[in-house]
């Protein structure tokens, strides 16, 4: 039988009048202060790890600096516009990294009116590819997320060359892919509305539904969503239609920035705007991928078009647990949006390492294929990265016109023209499937690598 998941909770009523946190002078003790910033940052902790850690004074009871930790964190809180249904507001904890973190993004990803040093070294072509890629991986992780069954390789298959999804796995990643080039190419121009949530759900769960008539309309509370684990626990009851219908009003105009709410830095209020998606969850299914896609719609939004370069679900689905955890803290714990708030901002910070580690890879390889054997064929570059991945999957591995498209960043018309030049080198040959060609590596384009190989 299902049951509610419940944190465990600290029992104050143990504490005696006296306070161990303070000297006699009221003065609070050197040692408490330091342990405080370390149960925060770089992790902003639970009780439920609090009471382990190592880092609370010896002298200290933990319950004593759990409810000294809680005081000081209450006390520098700032109320948030996301209401929760028993009418109190989710609150957040300013921590100290966080400006510092913002700058770096800021620095790095920019917005359309800073420098964007992260992309500025690619041309056209290579933006274009990367930028196809991104989306490409978050697509697949949100839908896996959100329990899509497949491997990230043949998800990419189903991608690149555009074939028709067969299960209800792979139509969840090709929404979401549909969905994250809509977002690209029209929704970020368009203000949130009702209209806007009904057709991006529409794009997550065509054809996913058992019912279509839930697709693009909010749930009714006879649709009964709970927010369940596999050991029978419920972590999450989602609030009543009404409140749902009056909040979503709210949160429109928190995200076209028409609350008179104040300023709020672009990342942290796309970080609030994931959360707050989530926890109205405002449709019967496909909630987590909206959450997440209008992260994306805000930020593109506000200028910050590099930021589709980060895959974020691709980070968040390393941790899905935490990821779950942070909601069931920021909730559970007097509604403290902050552990959500820190679990996101370390994982956008990963992405952006991940990112930035990758783009110095494959810079460094086309460096390297400049002087290559490839380039003695006068290939370009594009052609040198086709016959690198053919050789490089295996003794079936192929490539057609709709792959090559997303592999190289190109137009169709150039794949289609790079790979017919490649044919008459004999260094691919094609196989006609039904209407379509794939192109494979000839043993010509084998013998040279191996007679190049032979000789280094």
């Amino acid at each position: 039988m299902l049951q509610p998941y419940k944190l465990e909770k600290a029992d104050f009523s143990s504490l005696d009048q006296t306070s161990p946190i303070r000297d006699a002078s009221t003065r609070i003790l050197p040692n408490v202060i330091e342990a405080i910033y370390m149960v925060n940052e770089p992790a902003y902790l639970y009780w439920d790890k609090i009471k382990y850690s190592p880092r609370i004074p010896k002298n200290i009871p933990p319950v004593a600096f759990w409810q000294f930790v809680k005081e000081i964190r209450k006390y520098n809180s700032q109320k948030t516009a996301i209401k929760a249904e028993s009418g109190n507001f989710y609150t957040w904890f300013h921590l100290n990294y966080t400006d510092e973190f913002l700058h770096k993004i800021d620095m790095q990803l920019g917005s359309s009116k800073l420098p964007v040093d992260i992309i500025d070294p690619l041309d056209p072509e290579q933006k274009k590819k990367f930028l196809t890629k991104s989306i490409m991986e978050e697509a697949i992780a949100s839908s896996q997320l959100e329990g899509a069954i497949t491997t990230t390789n043949m998800a990419k298959k189903i991608l690149s060359e555009k074939r028709k999804p067969t299960n209800e796995s792979e139509r969840m990643i090709v929404n979401n892919y549909k969905t994250m080039q809509a977002i690209n190419q029209e929704y970020k121009n368009k203000k949130l509305s009702i209209e806007v949530l009904f057709e991006l759900h529409k794009l997550i769960t065509k054809d996913t539904l058992i019912n279509q008539d839930k697709e693009g309309r909010f749930r009714r509370d006879s649709d009964d969503i709970t927010i369940n684990d596999q050991m029978n626990y419920i972590y999450y009851i989602p609030p009543k239609a009404d409140f749902v219908s009056l909040e979503i009003k709210r949160l429109i105009l928190f995200a076209n920035n028409e609350d008179n709410s104040g300023f709020i830095h672009p990342i942290i209020k796309a970080i609030f705007l994931h959360f707050w998606i989530a926890i109205l969850h405002p449709f019967y299914d496909g909630n987590g991928r909206l959450a997440r896609t209008i992260f994306y719609w805000y930020l593109l939004r506000e200028g910050y078009w590099a930021m589709q370069y980060l895959p974020i679900s691709l980070v968040i689905k390393e941790a899905p647990l935490q990821y779950g955890m942070a909601y069931v803290y920021s909730e559970q714990d007097d509604y403290d949006l902050t552990y959500f708030y820190d679990f996101h901002m370390r994982k956008l910070m990963q992405a952006l390492k991940n990112f930035k580690d990758y783009l110095k890879r494959k810079i460094e390889e086309s460096k390297m294929l400049e002087t290559s054997f490839y380039s003695k064929l006068n290939l370009n570059h594009r052609q040198i990265q086709s016959l690198r991945y053919l050789l490089s999957q295996g003794e079936n591995a192929y490539i057609n016109p709709s792959s090559y498209e997303v592999l190289c960043g190109t137009s169709r018309t150039t794949a289609i023209s790079d790979l017919k030049i490649l044919e008459k080198m004999n260094l691919v040959q094609s196989k006609k499937m039904g209407k379509y060609k794939r192109y494979y590596g000839t043993n010509e384009l084998k013998k040279k690598v191996t007679k190049k190989n032979k000789l280094n």
